[in-house]
């Protein structure tokens, strides 16, 4: 697979303003936002809530700003994206299972509702890093 891809103003603004999303939701790991994301942890995790919450902090400032600098290895980076995106997807589901509140999701209803936007996350990174594109230039 060949690693550049032109992509179009649309999708270079959608790349940089999930890097952007990205390296905030990394900073609120660090900082204001750690103990709710904390609820999101999947009791099976064999490392702390904590660490793990920080430990995907530094995860998400990384790849965000992958993203924002993104130039000759967008197909690459939009493919990480995707994958942390589906990575972290079992942290979404726990908080679900387990009734845990937290970003205002306080109620079943809400945290079901917010499942289905991790397959939103993974398009849009594939999407804003050109892979679809890049998949139809294969295939013709």
């Amino acid at each position: 697979m060949k690693n550049t891809v032109t992509t179009t103003t649309a999708q270079n603004t959608a790349r940089i303003a999930l890097g952007s999303m990205l390296v905030f939701a990394g900073v609120s790991h660090l900082t204001f936002a750690r103990v709710d994301f904390q609820a999101q942890v999947p009791d099976w995790v064999p490392v702390s809530k904590d660490t793990t919450v920080l430990l995907s902090g530094v995860a998400e400032i990384a790849l965000g700003t992958a993203l924002l600098l993104a130039k000759n290895k967008k197909l690459v980076t939009g493919i990480v994206a995707a994958a942390f995106f589906a990575a972290v997807f079992p942290g979404n589901i726990s908080q679900y299972k387990n009734h845990r509140s937290a970003f205002g999701l306080d109620t079943d209803e809400k945290r079901l509702i917010r499942l289905f936007f991790q397959p939103v996350l993974i398009g849009w990174a594939l999407w804003s890093c050109g892979v679809f594109q890049q998949n139809k230039k294969q295939e013709a």
